[in-house]
This record gives C-alpha cells, structure tokens and sequence, in this order.
C-alpha cells in the first residue's frame, strides 16, 4: 500500500500577467477550481465556490481586497477568505501563493 504524502504539492496554476492587479481569474489546481485575486501586486486564492450557496467567486467583482459574489451579494475578504458580508457567514478555504519567475503557485 502506497504512503500518503503529508506534504502539500505546490501546483503552477497561471502566469503573472494573466492576473493583473485588480483583477481575478479562474484556474484548476488538482482537484480544485480556485479564483486568484491579484490586490496591489500581491496575488491570493481562494476555493471558486461561495460559502453560502456554491456558486463561482470568479463571476463576481473584486473592489480592493473584498470579493462579492455576483449572485447574492455576499463579501469575502481574499487574503483569508473571511466572509465580510451576509448571506455568507462562513468562510472560503484559501490557500497559499507563491510567484516565482513570473509564475504563480498555488499550494494543495
């Protein structure tokens, strides 16, 4: 029986350029679909559902460092994921970034 890894991959989702500042983007990372938000030059992930009905982040706005889903109006802070805004009152999972050589990593 093979041994499970208890050390988190760190996948290569995207280039910088695809996620400038003050944008948002939809990529896959194994076996997640995760929104990046690029916030002043500082890149973040969050998992692509809203915590209070499943629909995607990455068809919603990001206006500075909170991200508002398009369906009802619920508010997550990027950098942590933390709902900020009703109906959403549970947070998103968020995961670790990393940019090397213009590349952007997420870790899972």
């Amino acid at each position: 029986m093979p041994e499970e890894s208890t050390v988190a991959d760190w996948v290569k989702v995207a280039s910088l350029d695809q996620c400038l500042p003050g944008n948002i983007l939809q990529v896959e990372a194994g076996e997640f679909t995760i929104v990046l938000a690029n916030v002043a030059g500082e890149v973040y992930a969050l998992e692509d559902r809203c915590s209070h009905q499943d629909y995607p982040l990455s068809d919603g706005d990001l206006e500075g460092s909170q991200l508002e889903c398009l369906y009802h109006g619920a508010k997550f802070d990027i950098c942590t994921g933390r709902a900020t805004q009703l109906p959403a009152i549970k947070p998103v999972r968020s995961f670790a970034v990393e940019v090397r050589e213009q590349n952007i990593f997420v870790q899972i």
